[in-house]
């Protein structure tokens, strides 16, 4: 296993670098270890998302949202494949496949179209040729039960609010390469 930040086979940056220090929490998936190689299923065209768990939430966390981004897209800006939020503090696990859906599921919940024009999770693809390329799997604890976003918003405008109102985050990462 290695640092998704320090690994030195991934040309992009370090996409929470510049974003305040958080307190970290557990969260694992049954369909990949940190650090491992994507398998078939959580790639595209499958698009089927990971589980995800998670515990030890800080104190005060009243919400989850969840993204996972591709700081190795051959883009100034990275490539989101998922951002969903207004996730039930309740909610600590998801089954495989539960971005398939806008809502998890779950009432309430909100999946923002992801660079792929989709609401719902979009597997890992990188370019054929242009390396191995990172998915991090970022789990945020959210100081409020809903955060008034936009529907129609794009994930970017769900990172601007989670700076706001996260009070933890925890990030598990896997890598995929198409050659």
């Amino acid at each position: 296993m290695s640092n998704y930040a320090e690994d030195s086979r991934f040309p992009g940056p370090d996409p929470y670098a510049p974003l305040k220090d958080l307190p970290s929490f557990s969260l694992t998936s049954t369909d990949f270890e940190d650090g491992d190689k994507l398998g078939d299923s959580l790639r595209a065209p499958a698009s089927i998302s990971p589980q995800l768990s998670w515990s030890g939430l800080p104190e005060g966390t009243k919400s989850i949202a969840i993204t996972c981004f591709d700081p190795d897209a051959p883009t100034a800006s990275g490539y989101w494949h998922w951002s969903v939020f207004n996730i039930p503090v309740s909610v600590t696990s998801l089954p495989s496949g539960a971005g398939s859906t806008s809502d998890l599921g779950i009432e309430g919940v909100i999946t923002l179209k992801g660079d792929s024009g989709e609401k719902a999770y979009f597997g890992a693809y990188p370019p054929e040729g242009h390396g191995p390329h990172r998915y991090l799997f970022a789990v945020h604890a959210v100081d409020v039960e809903k955060l008034d976003i936009d529907p129609d918003s794009t994930a970017t405008v769900l990172g601007f609010n989670l700076y706001f109102h996260s009070l933890g985050r925890a990030i598990l990462w896997g890598w995929s390469e198409t050659k």
